[in-house]
């Protein structure tokens, strides 16, 4: 089975994103149809279990094991055995095609969603569990388990995501980067501050500082979330974590002013900031 992450695709439209993933199975169609329909197969490779009425407009259910509470639902948007399956997931929308390939099939998922920083976790998660259907299909044992890291910074790369904006309302120039991290936010935080605990009114640890970005005086810091700190009154850096995927801490580092700022020059500095933190979150 082709598993290689450089084949798949990412495209953006109308807000939404597309994530594209072709994989080549030997097996017909048919049996492919059933491992993705039915519940019993469902359970073993999916990320969820699975309840569905197999029919235009049936109603879908999603529940993750060891977690309580109601599961999230949705909708059958589309069947056409042994061709087409497609369902919405709350707000995203899921399609798997199946066509003949010689002796086997081609499948293809699409899923579309509207978070793009989170893009990396999803595909590294459908590859896995991708990968896992293969296996069930092949008679081999399954099991889809959880990635360390490091495929989800493959995709990171392959997509280009956390490059980062730069924009200059009412006359304020601004830089922001999001990134999906692969650890918590107390690990980012333990990395970050390297034994250096912020506080008001002190130096920032130099770990929440990037190269060519003057650094300065913490004046907000709520541990293990959110950090702002100063160099010039109208200059400031704040780092945050917040909720992403599931995978780890969603981080959003921002930098307001100064007038003057050579705008491209800090923005590379916050990249390779940021892609230093990823390598390092590998090793934890």
């Amino acid at each position: 089975m082709n598993t290689n992450p450089h084949d798949d695709t990412l495209t953006t439209a109308d807000g939404r994103t597309a994530l594209r993933m072709e994989r080549r199975l030997a097996h017909p169609p048919e049996r492919v149809w059933a491992a993705i329909t039915e519940p019993a197969s469902l359970r073993q490779w999916f990320p969820s279990e699975v309840s569905v009425e197999l029919a235009p407009g049936g109603a879908m259910g999603f529940r993750f094991p060891g977690v309580s509470g109601p599961g999230m639902t949705g909708t059958v948007t589309d069947v056409d055995e042994p061709r087409l399956f497609a369902f919405t997931w709350g707000t995203d929308h899921l399609s798997w095609t199946i066509a003949p390939d010689g002796e086997g099939s081609l499948l293809t998922l699409v899923h579309t969603f509207d978070d793009l920083p989170g893009a990396a976790s999803f595909a590294a998660g459908w590859h896995r569990c991708v990968a896992a259907l293969g296996r069930l299909l092949d008679g081999a044992p399954v099991a889809v388990g959880r990635d360390t890291g490091e495929l989800h910074e493959t995709y990171v790369r392959r997509f280009g995501l956390g490059r980062g904006s730069v924009d200059n309302e009412a006359g304020v120039k601004r830089i922001r980067l999001e990134r999906q991290l692969v650890r918590p936010a107390e690990t980012v935080w333990d990395v970050l501050s390297a034994g250096i605990e912020p506080v008001a009114g002190l130096p920032v640890p130099e770990g929440f500082t990037a190269e060519k970005v003057p650094a300065g005086h913490v004046t907000e810091v709520r541990a293990p979330k959110f950090l702002t700190y100063t160099w010039d009154p109208d200059a400031a850096v704040s780092w945050e974590l917040g909720e992403g995927t599931g995978h780890g801490a969603r981080l959003v580092v921002t930098q307001t002013g100064p007038p003057d700022a050579d705008t491209d020059a800090a923005l590379a500095a916050w990249r390779t900031r940021i892609d230093r933190l990823a390598a390092e979150l590998l090793e934890q």
